[in-house]
This record gives C-alpha cells, sequence and structure tokens, in this order.
C-alpha cells in the first residue's frame, strides 16, 4: 500500500493537468456564456465529488450506529471534512459563474440555498467532532450526518419541485450538451473523484494512526501508577 499510494499520486496528477487543459483550451467555447461556461467543468464536478462523498459519510454513519466500528467512524469522519471541502468550491465557483450571467453574485434561489445549509450541517458536523469532548460524540456526530444527508436529495431534484433560477442539471435535466464538453466534464469529474480518494486515502491513514497514538497513550496512563507500586 505504500508503494502503491505516490504512484496513485503521480498518476492523479498527470489526470489533474490533462483535465486542466481540457477544461481550458480543448473544450469548445459556450456561444451565449461564453469562457465563462467553462467554470462548469469545476463546479459541476466538485458538486458530484461533494455528495458522493457525503453519501459515503451515510453510509458509514450508519455503519457506525450499528456496529460501533472504530474503521467505520474513521470513514465517517474522513469523507465529511473532504466533503466540506468539495462542497466550498461548489459554492466558491457558484457566485463566480453567477456575477458576470445573472449580474448578481447570489440570490437565495432553493438550490443555492439549500447548498449552503448542506455545507452548514457539515461544518456542523466537524466541529462537533472537533471541539466536543463528550463519550456520545460519535453517536451524536452519526446522527447528524444521516440527517444531513436527506438534505442531499433537496438540493439535485429542488430545480424540479420548485421554480429556480439554477441552471437545469447535466443528468437528466431535459436539455443537450456537446458531445465534446460531456467528455471533458466527465474527465475533470474523474480527475476530481482521483483526487478526492487520494486525500481521504491519506486522511483515514492519519485518523487511524492517532487513534492508535490515543490509545497507546491512554495504556500507557493506566499503567504508570501500577509499575510505581
Amino acid at each position: 500500500m505504500r508503494r502503491a499510494f505516490p504512484i496513485f499520486a503521480l498518476l492523479t496528477a498527470i489526470l489533474l493537468s490533462y483535465a486542466l487543459y481540457e477544461a481550458l483550451v480543448a473544450a469548445p467555447t459556450e456561444q451565449t456564456m461564453g469562457n465563462v461556461q467553462r467554470i462548469f467543468y469545476y463546479h459541476v464536478p466538485s458538486a458530484w465529488t461533494a455528495f458522493l462523498l457525503f453519501a459515503v459519510n451515510f453510509v458509514a454513519s450508519l455503519w457506525y450506529l450499528i456496529s460501533r466500528s472504530s474503521k467505520a467512524d474513521a470513514i465517517a469522519i474522513v469523507t465529511a471534512e473532504v466533503g466540506v471541502v468539495f462542497c466550498t468550491v461548489v459554492l466558491v465557483t457558484g457566485p463566480l459563474w453567477a456575477r458576470p450571467v445573472w449580474g448578481i453574485w447570489w440570490t437565495w434561489d432553493v438550490r443555492l440555498t439549500s447548498t449552503l445549509v448542506l455545507w452548514l450541517i457539515y461544518i456542523s458536523y466537524l466541529m462537533l467532532r472537533r471541539f466536543s469532548t463528550s463519550g456520545q460524540t460519535p453517536v451524536l456526530a452519526a446522527a447528524l450526518a444521516i440527517f444531513g444527508a436527506l438534505d442531499i436529495p433537496l438540493v439535485y431534484f429542488s430545480i424540479w419541485i420548485f421554480r429556480t433560477q439554477h441552471p437545469q442539471p447535466v443528468i437528466g435535466g431535459g436539455g443537450s450538451i456537446d458531445s465534446r464538453m460531456w467528455h471533458v466534464l466527465l474527465i475533470n469529474w474523474l480527475a476530481f473523484l482521483c483526487f478526492a480518494a487520494l486525500i481521504c486515502w491519506s486522511r483515514y491513514r492519519l485518523e487511524i494512526l492517532q487513534r492508535e497514538l490515543e490509545e497507546t497513550q491512554a495504556l500507557e496512563s493506566l499503567l504508570e501508577p501500577r509499575s510505581s507500586r
């Protein structure tokens, strides 16, 4: 596994570079929006990646509540952290596109608002994990994560349920997309998925090592009074 990590990291770097070239140079320029449309090659894959990570967090949280598995808890916190990063990219790139197209940075559109709520829920999840010292913190965090995951379908289907300014989704939106643009979009999503997997892999290893260290320190603190006797 240690040998595989640098190889996977190198391949991911190459894929990210290729995806960058495809998005900024090779992809055709959209006739209506112009070059600002290229933000979609980062905005949309970031949203898909965030949703996938939050879905994994949901499954891991359920797994933890059922089995109390430390590995499930580690997976949950790692995917939440990385998911928040990609969701932040979504919230940053969205207004960057909206300003030249809509003429405003932000509007309280249902899609935008529900995405912000999703981000705030998982920020609350991370704050709970970081600052709470209660023994029930993992259980409370798992319950919060399951609640937060319920917002994911609302974010995606809000366009069909409510009237919204947000463009129709790429998948299931009923519109058409140039085959070359579709190719570039998928290449960028693949690159983002590999990058997310790389970060999760590294962060998971760190989380497991940290927990093993804490367990060792706790065991040593219990043995020290006995040895002093």
